[in-house]
């Protein structure tokens, strides 16, 4: 069964509002509220979003009458518009943790670093707020790669593996909620150090590390920060297509059409 920008497949949903007092308003509500719930359970999700959770290699499950696969919007998500720009990507995909992005991106401006070193704040774990985890220093590069310079798609790679390793020279220790959170004893993996050795002598070093010096490691809950306070600087250094973010046919376009559409099996 395949759901497409409706949610008329699950329609059969039986709320019983005999027994209640909803208003007209509170029954549609408690109705879509099963309607989704019922999708929750019944579509079938892509592999990346279970592992872990279940053994992929052990999945003996398979597409079965009663579940849905998704081909177009998803009805539990906002729809994003017909040509979805950087902005709307943070107002209608990404999870609470862009807050993080906008406040180490305000830090860096209060800083008086420039417009790379403030774009590459905002853009650093662009990744993490809106597609996967893991590694995800590079995968926010590869996402942005094609709409920012050389240097601020470096910088944001290279976040990933400068973090785990004090400068002095710019008064970057090692943040005390890594010892938190992954021991004290922990060494990062071989492809880590050797990308931070490789980082260290790079002519940009200096804008990957000022990301890790305004990476605010403890958030403030109580800062709060908008998009809209960074729009001249996206304007001036994010070069958004006309045709909207994953419909410009560029080579991570197709990366961008999954935060959109994050369950469509198509």
């Amino acid at each position: 069964m395949v759901q497409g920008e409706s949610s008329a497949e699950v329609s059969d949903t039986v709320v019983d509002l005999s027994l209640t007092d909803q208003s007209p308003h509170e029954a549609a509500d408690a109705i879509e509220a099963a309607m989704l719930a019922q999708l929750d359970r019944r579509i079938r999700k892509s592999v990346l979003f279970t592992s872990g959770a279940v053994d992929p290699t052990q999945d003996s499950s398979y597409l079965s009458q009663d579940e849905l696969i998704i081909a177009g919007d998803d009805p539990r998500l906002r729809q994003m518009p017909k040509e979805p720009t950087l902005s709307d990507f943070f107002g209608l995909r990404f999870s609470p943790s862009k807050m993080h992005l906008l406040q180490s991106a305000m830090l860096a401006s209060k800083h008086g670093y420039g417009e790379n070193v403030v774009i590459a704040c905002l853009l650093h774990d662009i990744s993490m707020a809106g597609f996967v985890r893991g590694d995800h220093g590079y995968w926010g590069a590869q996402l942005v790669e094609p709409y920012v310079n050389e240097e601020v798609s470096w910088a944001i790679r290279a976040h990933q593996a400068l973090r785990f390793f004090p400068d002095e020279s710019v008064g970057y220790a090692y943040p005390q909620s890594y010892v938190r959170l992954f021991g004290e004893d922990y060494v990062p993996p071989r492809y880590i150090q050797e990308e931070y050795e490789s980082a260290r002598k790079h002519r940009w070093y200096m804008t990957g590390r000022l990301i890790t010096v305004n990476d605010l490691y403890s958030f403030d809950p109580d800062a709060q920060v908008s998009i809209d306070d960074f729009v001249d600087i996206i304007g001036r250094n994010f070069k958004q297509p006309p045709e909207g973010l994953g419909l410009d046919n560029s080579p991570v376009a197709h990366m961008w059409r999954t935060m959109i559409w994050p369950t469509r099996s198509l």
